[in-house]
């Protein structure tokens, strides 16, 4: 073939791969390198499509051969590095962007995605200043004042993290997950109040949902009440990851005389708990490479009944398939208990701790139905690692702990946690906080508050077994607020260290409620500030009954709902089957 019919040829899988039609693109690229296997723009645009479409070791080995081809390409390595971060390449990642950096140095994406590969690997400070120089370098760059926002609110800074996130929205109104994001994190903060939340997630609904109402169409399901039913659940954490554990309690146990299961996954890298996950699905759907439309196009031919929302406004929900309605039925659950604001989503489900009966609905979009006991279920915790003796017993003193995602840190927390360190005098306190800013940021309010530096100490984030032995060094959890610990406090109990938690105004903040009143253990739930301090105190000086709540926790876990995975996954079903029924007439 010529060279003047192979850049005809490439012209037309150019056109294709810009309408979207990337099998077509695709075959028109392997025509060309057929004929010439180092054609660098065809390696390169089959390495883009291999990445849409979820094939990253073959995206990151096209894209180093179209790089080989042409050294000196600086979108190759920022399009490499996208790919190597997806894959958790993240040091790959981190030299890619900068050769992509240093070949052209005002390259805002470059910038971007450096940042990105650095937040991921913990390097906030760092990911913050690449992050700052995007915007810089591109001030009307929306993705990277979003970005910006995550790095910020992992720092704990909630106040800048929701102007750029509000800025990432100015510049383009239709970024949804920008706008998710700002919601989201509206939720870590005491100034936010259900109301407020329940504004802005309206406010989501009609920007971004309401517009693709025309593309509701009548669903023809079977009306059988009594039939079995077709569930389908959304999320982006059929993995290693809370939400993945929570589910297994609930996928393994499903009835599968009453319920055929499908998942619509958004999992760019699968793992082992993936695996588990899928075991139990009889329909699993990549969803990866799939735009909103063609997920829910997927979802009315599989003739899903019910479709379960998993992600709610975290990274990377679908909520814009639930808001074409695909199914008769919509609900979301296990997230986190909030609303989505969404008027196509029918069911939340909650508990009647999280949202006590009799209380309003008024803040919510979705109607409420509560499990009988519990909104969590980890029916398999990790038995391997055994609870250790009360480490007071060893030190001579006690230490606190709290081992939640630094975002649900803020000022009102660290006073309140101070007052009970005060109370007693020669407690310490291991907390979770990033190196840099963050921790700096605790010292100077610690420091006010009459807390010295040597009483405080910090930890990264660590392998999972790692951070269930950090819990060996804590005597008491103290909790969050207005965010609960929610599957951190599950973790702190079955480790044996008990959590002293203050209920909030959110949903949000009635977690820790909810969790001690299923182990018989709600006098460790605090309804103001002083009974906190209070509770913690007393606690902390009583040090036989805090050795008994050691030895006995991990028991009392196993005994309650909280690890009930059969009864849990009957009384979701039987939720199931109400809203069934309800969407029947019956």
């Amino acid at each position: 073939m010529s060279e003047r019919k192979i850049q005809k040829l490439f012209q037309r899988a150019v056109g294709h791969y810009q309408a979207g039609q990337l099998s077509q693109a695709e075959a028109l690229y392997r025509q060309i390198l057929a004929q010439e296997p180092k054609h660098a723009g065809a390696l390169y645009d089959l390495g883009l499509i291999a990445y849409q479409t979820g094939r990253l070791d073959i995206a990151v080995d096209l894209i180093r051969k179209a790089i080989a081809r042409q050294p000196n390409w600086p979108q190759a390595f920022n399009n490499l590095a996208i790919a190597l971060g997806r894959k958790g390449q993240l040091d790959e990642a981190i030299a890619a962007c900068r050769q992509a950096i240093a070949l052209k140095p005002n390259f805002a994406e470059a910038y971007s995605n450096l940042g990105n590969a650095l937040r991921y690997k913990g390097q906030l400070e760092e990911a913050s200043r690449a992050y700052r120089q995007a915007t810089v370098l591109k001030p009307n760059y929306p993705e990277a004042f979003n970005n910006l926002g995550n790095a910020l609110k992992d720092k704990g800074q909630l106040d800048q993290a929701i102007a750029a996130y509000r800025q990432a929205i100015v510049l383009q109104p239709n970024y949804a997950q920008a706008h998710s994001n700002l919601i989201f994190t509206m939720h870590y903060d005491p100034g936010n109040d259900a109301g407020i939340i329940a504004q802005e997630t309206g406010r989501w609904n009609r920007q971004h949902a309401e517009p693709l109402k025309k593309f509701i169409q009548p669903h023809g399901n079977d009306g059988n009440p009594d039939r079995r039913l077709r569930i389908g659940y959304v999320s982006p954490d059929f993995r290693e990851h809370p939400v993945g554990r929570f589910l297994l309690a609930l996928l393994a146990q499903h009835d599968k005389s009453q319920v055929e299961v499908f998942a619509y996954a958004q999992v760019t890298v699968p793992d082992a708990m993936t695996q588990r996950l899928r075991s139990c699905i009889d329909g699993w759907r990549n969803i990866v490479a799939l735009s909103d439309a063609q997920v829910a196009d997927l979802i009315r031919q599989d003739q899903i009944d019910i479709l379960v929302d998993l992600a709610m406004h975290s990274a990377q929900n679908r909520l814009l398939v639930f808001a074409r309605k695909p199914a008769p039925v919509q609900v979301t659950n296990m997230a986190y208990p909030g609303t989505t604001g969404l008027q196509t989503i029918d069911y939340r489900i909650s508990d009647p701790y999280l949202d006590p009966p009799g209380t309003s609905d008024a803040n919510y979009s979705e109607q409420t139905v509560r499990l009988p006991d519990t909104f969590w279920c980890d029916g398999e915790m990790q038995r391997d690692i055994e609870v250790g003796p009360l480490p007071a017993d060893a030190a001579g003193l006690v230490t606190f702990g709290c081992l939640n995602n630094f975002c649900k840190i803020n000022e009102q927390v660290l006073q309140l946690w101070a007052r009970v360190m005060n109370r007693m005098s020669d407690s310490r306190l291991i907390m979770l906080a990033p190196a840099g800013d963050a921790r700096r940021w605790v010292h100077e309010v610690f420091e006010k508050l009459g807390v010295t530096a040597q009483r405080v100490e910090f930890v990264s984030h660590q392998p999972r077994q790692l951070y269930l032995q950090t819990y060996h060094r804590i005597d008491i959890g103290l909790d969050t607020f207005p965010y609960n610990g929610h599957a951190t406090s599950l973790d702190s109990f079955w480790m044996g260290v008990a959590v002293v938690t203050r209920v909030g105004r959110t949903v949000v903040g009635r977690a820790g409620w909810s969790q001690l009143s299923n182990l018989n253990l709600s006098e460790l739930a605090a309804q103001d500030d002083d009974q906190f301090v209070s509770i913690a105190a007393e606690l902390a000086g009583d040090r036989p009954h805090l050795s008994a709540l050691r030895l006995n926790l991990r028991a009392l876990m196993q005994a309650s709902a909280l690890m009930d995975a059969p009864k849990f996954a009957q009384n979701v079903e039987a939720a199931y089957r109400r809203m069934w029924r309800t969407w029947c007439g019956k």
